[in-house]
């Protein structure tokens, strides 16, 4: 059987492994990105219609590539960010096979580096780089049994509110996605219930600047001085109808039910813990202290930025809010759908090596894993905040490539 061999195989054609060979070709580093579908294919398959970017042009791109035809305050939609990557994939002239599935990878045997199986044969690689990124296995508890009298879907096989059978809706999980697909389907005229967990609630942009302009002002990309978040929280932020901050009381009054986390089901009864108004409040500290922050920001630094009084104003409380529900029937209610915006987990079967500890979970440090020639890349908080966003996978890219070539000075070494 013929094998092929290169210096660096980077497994993943989405931002992350794109990011990676820009930054490998730039240090010479002979390599091959491999792809099971096509480049950026979790823009084009695994997103519903409707979705734009959660970041403005100016800042949710790789810097060597702007958006030509996207205004730089605009978010652009999926398919565009589809074709961005398309166009920077060429631009840099990656080295990128697609339709190419990695199956195995291991050690090779009595000689450096590791063998790669993949469904178009044989690849040897000094190092390995799993550029698969976060939206890995579609993730949701199993709360309600595939039996139970109502369909199951996840926000990754969503497309479009006439996708789903007639009846309620209920939404689970208040995060980008959550939020906006319950927005999207109380306007198309659903019925819709949203359970609201635990979340980070900031601005989608205040006193003239978005969001993530004020997570680079404040060192909130950094994490240098703010406080850790915590692990699994919903980041509650979109870009959706031209970027508009989430705003949970917004969206009851629309008509949409907010119930607390959902937490069992019997008999046709969905169950929600009675957390709803904490989750509530906790997501409004979080929105008043980046306004706070950014306050002092501006006084501190003498910027001329009109106020917002606006910002600081709540709308009254709902009904589902002053009196949170406890239970919902599904069959009274008709509610026909119940669609799990719980986010992704991971899957790295595929690496046969020691870089995990007990939990399944990537022992590494930036990025370099526990194995020695093994790496991981665009996976969240991989070096801060910005790792799993499409600017932040670019630094963490340039990190691990030099890295590489560290490694490859120690492979070149002789006496």
């Amino acid at each position: 059987m013929s094998v092929e061999a290169t210096d660096t195989l980077v497994v993943g054609a989405g931002q992350s492994g794109i990011a990676m060979s820009e930054h490998l070709s730039a240090l010479g580093i002979p390599h091959i990105v491999l792809e099971r579908s096509r480049i950026a294919e979790n823009w084009r398959s695994m997103r519903w219609d409707s979705l734009v970017a959660n970041g403005p042009a100016w800042h949710d791109r790789f810097p060597n590539l702007k958006f030509e035809d996207v205004h730089p305050d605009a978010f652009p939609a999926k398919d565009r960010m589809a074709q961005y990557f398309d166009d920077y994939a060429t631009m840099i002239e990656a080295p990128i096979r697609t339709g190419v599935e990695v199956k195995h990878v291991k050690h090779s045997q009595g000689r450096p580096g590791y063998t790669i199986t993949t469904s178009d044969g044989v690849f040897e690689a000094r190092r390995v780089v799993a550029a698969t990124g976060p939206f890995q296995v579609p993730s949701f508890p199993e709360i309600i049994p595939t039996d139970a009298p109502i369909d199951q879907l996840h926000s990754s096989a969503y497309k479009n509110p006439q996708q789903l059978a007639a009846g309620a809706v209920l939404v689970v999980g208040c995060g980008a996605s959550g939020s906006q697909i319950a927005e999207e389907l109380c306007k198309a005229g659903k019925t819709v219930y949203l359970s609201v967990g635990e979340h980070y609630r900031p601005p989608r942009a205040y006193r003239q600047r978005d969001y993530t302009w004020w997570l680079g002002a404040l060192g909130l990309w950094d994490e240098v001085k703010s406080k850790r978040k915590k692990r699994h929280v919903a980041f509650a932020v979109s870009g959706y109808e031209g970027g508009r901050t989430v705003d949970f009381r917004r969206l009851a009054h629309m008509g949409v039910t907010l119930v607390g986390v959902t937490k069992a089901y019997e008999d046709g009864i969905l169950r929600f813990e009675d957390d709803l108004k904490r989750n509530i409040a906790q997501g409004d500290e979080a929105y008043f202290e980046v306004l706070r922050d950014a306050d002092a920001y501006i006084e501190r630094k003498g910027m001329d930025l009109p106020p917002e009084p606006e910002a600081w104003q709540l709308l009254e409380d709902p009904a589902c809010l002053k009196q949170p529900i406890a239970s919902l029937d599904i069959r009274a209610l008709n509610i026909t759908t119940v669609l799990w915006a719980t986010g992704f987990k991971y899957d790295f079967s595929w690496l046969d090596v020691d870089a995990f500890d007990e939990q399944g979970m990537p022992l590494h440090k930036r990025g370099v894993s526990a194995e020695n020639g093994i790496y991981f890349l665009g996976l969240p908080d991989l070096t801060n905040r910005a790792s799993a966003f499409i600017y932040g996978c670019w630094q963490d890219a340039k990190h691990i490539a030099d890295h590489i070539v560290i490694q490859r000075n120690y492979d070149a070494y002789t006496r």
